[in-house]
């Protein structure tokens, strides 16, 4: 069984009953924010080695470490082939802060983007620019607003206030 499948597997088990997968959630989210603060606070460094060697460094079960990186891959410059990564595989880490930020934001998990580390990355006012620039992605603007005397989108050659859009 691959070490990500191992992870499905960890999280599978975990949701059979919801104080379980609390438990585990709460557990696992610890333990990735030990984590993130170590990155963030050690912006400059590239994180590397095998995958058993970050799990020591990070003090963290190897299918525990693999659900962190599926979490961080879409941060990262090079992303990795998560579902082929063994013990002795060697990965970098080159990350995107500024798209880990807005995937934070996405998700939304509120105790890693509020982490005072990010403090030595971007400014309060950086932060509040890149949640902007995040909500604005997910706002939806139509921008094919028929007129009242356009002709109606149905097709049926009446002004849409006539047809479609008398309601």
């Amino acid at each position: 069984m691959s070490l990500y499948e191992q992870w499905k597997k960890i999280i599978e088990e975990a949701s059979t009953d919801e104080e379980k997968q609390r438990d585990f959630w709460v557990d696992y989210c610890e333990q990735e924010k030990n984590i993130y603060q170590d990155i963030l606070a050690n912006k400059d460094a590239v994180v590397e080695g095998t995958v058993k060697e970050l799990t020591q460094k990070y003090n963290m079960e190897i299918p525990y470490f693999i659900g962190f990186l599926d979490g961080i891959n879409e941060s990262i410059k090079n992303s990795l082939d998560i579902s082929s990564l063994e013990e002795e595989s060697t990965i970098t880490l080159e990350i995107n802060f500024r798209e880990l930020y807005k995937n934070m934001l996405a998700v939304p998990a509120e105790w890693l983007y509020n982490l005072e580390e990010w403090s030595n990355i971007f400014t309060e006012k950086e932060r509040k620019e890149i949640s902007k620039e995040y909500n604005k992605s997910k706002t939806f603007v139509n921008t094919n607003k028929v007129g009242r005397n356009d002709p109606c989108p149905c097709g049926s050659g009446k002004k849409y206030k006539k047809c479609c859009g008398a309601n």
